[in-house]
């Protein structure tokens, strides 16, 4: 009597994933989904509880400054320097000020409506912040200048009281910009 023919995956051992019922990424999924739900929930406390409550120094910086004495305007046709670009952005003489620490809206290309109106907000801001007196250009030395050319610069303004108001901050708490340090942005629209 002749033996009955094998199949071809007679004999054939299966891999430790198929006969536990689970695959590779189920077992991985399982371990892995319990550290991933951490890393999310640190991730969010950090961004809401653990982000920069300061932008500026705490105190008028003792390096290289330079008092800027208003008013200022905002920039246009047929109207000279100095003036406000945008909410982030002024221009003195010929050298153009990025504001360090702040992302606000764009006004020119805006992507959408709501960021050109955002940003007509967070330009008449900034107009308002640097004409309520004289106000100081601080930051690192030797200058430091964005992809686009801008000067880096904090603008501070000292109190009575000795403590520091930063245009910077008092944008970021009005809602008209966003902290901004380097990196990718999220969009206004």
């Amino acid at each position: 009597m002749p033996f009955p023919r094998r199949s071809a995956s007679y004999g054939r051992v299966l891999p430790t994933h198929r006969w536990q019922g689970l695959s590779r990424g189920q077992r991985l999924w399982r371990a892995m989904r319990w550290w991933l739900a951490l890393a999310v929930l640190i991730a969010v406390m950090g961004y809401f509880f653990g982000g920069p409550q300061r932008i500026a120094p705490q105190a008028m910086p003792t390096g290289p400054s330079e008092v800027v004495k208003g008013p200022l305007v905002r920039c246009g046709k047929g109207r000279g320097a100095p003036c406000v670009v945008d909410g982030d952005t002024i221009i003195l003489g010929a050298r153009t000020i990025r504001v360090i620490g702040i992302d606000a809206p764009e006004t020119h290309p805006a992507r959408c409506p709501a960021e050109a109106q955002q940003g007509e907000a967070a330009t008449q801001m900034l107009l308002g912040l640097v004409n309520q007196g004289p106000f100081t250009l601080a930051g690192p030395s030797p200058v430091v200048h964005d992809e686009y050319g801008r000067e880096l610069r904090h603008l501070l303004r000292a109190r009575s009281d000795g403590s520091v108001q930063s245009i910077a901050d008092d944008m970021v708490a009005s809602g008209t910009a966003r902290a901004y340090l380097r990196g990718p942005r999220d969009p206004w629209c």
